[in-house]
Parts: structure tokens; sequence; C-alpha cells
């Protein structure tokens, strides 16, 4: 790691900076204090996504997802940072109804969590919303590609950027949110020509995060626990960088065989008097 001591926390200014330089962006989600703590020293921003739902609650989606729950979420990865920009998503029901509604959520984010930025999902359709948004200081990231939120109008998680029309829809999103002053974009579930095509495009000017996407956008971005091999099945784009549910069950197992036999807690594990 660089011996330069850095004296706040990294912004949304900060990551535009790097796409600029040329850069990569390092980004992981997480949604506890522990675990942030572990990715803040390598992480240029950590997501606090709305894949809380799926990954922490079990959940189908990430519809049920409140505002809510994000905030005590993101208050949580705060507490365990110092040094990366922490981007919160705005759940699903939190921004779609108005300009004033999305403002109204996000600020709440920002001044409950002190968060740096919240993330949106949508394109074009949304581009109204990100610069009503960035207007009035909040900063934005956008998301699209595969939009988990719009899971169920889109018949699933499927893989965008088939056919000629699609690729002109993603591109246009990507220039809309771009131009209506997202610092960021996260592409998801991209065909890599397609995704390729919008991170290279310099009509692009946000810095490009990829998920399933092509290595030519600014930066990567993963869910931490599909990278640590915690998840039971990850999706294609994910590279197991561990695999903690072996060495968790593992451990567990042996603790449990250790309890049933009597051979846990031993003599070193207890309190003698004085």
């Amino acid at each position: 790691m660089s011996q330069h001591v850095q004296s706040h926390r990294l912004r949304a200014i900060d990551l535009a900076k790097r796409k600029a330089d040329g850069r990569k962006i390092i980004a992981l989600t997480a949604y506890h204090a522990h675990t942030a703590g572990i990715l803040d020293p390598y992480c240029d921003f950590i997501l606090v996504g709305d894949s809380l739902g799926m990954v922490m609650h079990g959940m189908e989606s990430t519809l049920p997802v409140t505002l809510e729950m994000m905030i005590v979420q993101a208050q949580a990865v705060m507490r365990g940072t110092a040094r990366a920009l922490v981007v919160v998503d705005m759940p699903f029901g939190s921004y779609e109804a108005s300009r004033e509604q999305a403002f109204l959520s996000a600020a709440r984010v920002l001044k409950e969590t002190g968060a740096g930025a919240i993330k949106l999902e949508g394109g074009a359709r949304f581009a109204d919303t990100v610069a009503f948004l960035t207007e009035r200081g909040v900063p934005v990231m956008g998301h699209i590609g595969l939009t988990p939120q719009s899971v169920n109008t889109m018949g699933g998680f499927r893989v965008q950027g088939h056919g000629a029309g699609d690729e002109a829809r993603l591109i246009a999103d990507a220039r809309a949110i771009s131009d209506a002053g997202a610092f960021a974009i996260v592409l998801e579930g991209i065909v890599e020509p397609v995704a390729r095509a919008i991170a290279t495009d310099p009509a692009v000017t946000a810095a490009t995060i990829g998920i399933g996407a092509t290595s030519a956008c600014d930066g990567q971005i993963l869910v931490l626990e599909d990278m640590l091999g915690l998840s039971e099945r990850a999706p294609k784009f994910v590279k197991g960088y561990g695999s903690l549910r072996e060495h968790i069950e593992g451990a567990v197992r042996l603790y449990a065989e250790e309890v049933r036999e009597g051979r846990f807690p031993a003599d070193e594990h207890t309190y003698a008097p004085r």
C-alpha cells in the first residue's frame, strides 16, 4: 500500500479524478462494521447494497428491502470505515414516484448515515431525477443493465444487451445518466461488447463500474459474500477469491463435535478461583 497518509475520506469527486487519471476504481459491498473495516484500506468505495435483502435476510429479491434497513446497515458500515467513500443503495419504492420523493429519501440517507453518495437504478427515464438530486447537492451513482429492482418486469435476472435495439437503449441510458450529473454508473449483467462500447464512449463522462460487464470499465465491484465463497450460488461473472463457506462449516462441525464429546471447554478455557 502507498505510504501517503490520506487526510480525508474519499468523495465522489475523487472517483471522477480516478477515471481521468486512468486509475482503476476498486469496490465491494458491505453491510457490517467489521467486514467494512477489513475492506476499507483496499476499496475506493464500499456499496451498502440492497442486495443485503438476499445476502443477509434470505429474501428472493431486493424488492422487500426498506429505506430503514438501508440506513441501519449504512450506519454500521460508516462506523467501521474511515477511508473509503460509502455509497448507499436507494431501495425499491423510495425514489420512483417523483423527484421530490427521491430527494427526501436521499437527504434522509445522507443525514442519518453520513454516507457520501447514493445509488439508484434506472436509465434515461430517471435522468431528470438524477439531475434534480445533483443540483441539490446529492452525489448520485447510476445503475443500468441488469437492474435487480426491475426483476419482475425483466422476467428474471437476465443478461442485457442482446440485439441492436437493446444496445442502443443501454448506450442512451448511460449517456443520459452521465449528462444528468451522475459521477459514476454501475454496468451490471451487460454483454461484453456493449459494456465495452459504453465504457469507452467519450460521451459517457461518468466513471463506469462493472459487475458482469467488461474489463474496460473504470472500476469493478462484486458482492463480498459471492467473491469470498459464502454464497451457495454465485453468478457466472463472480471469481471466487476465497472459500469461506467450507472453512466456516468445518469450524462449526469441529466445535459441535468437541462440545458433544466433552472436549470443549478445556481447562484453559475456564476460570480458576482466586
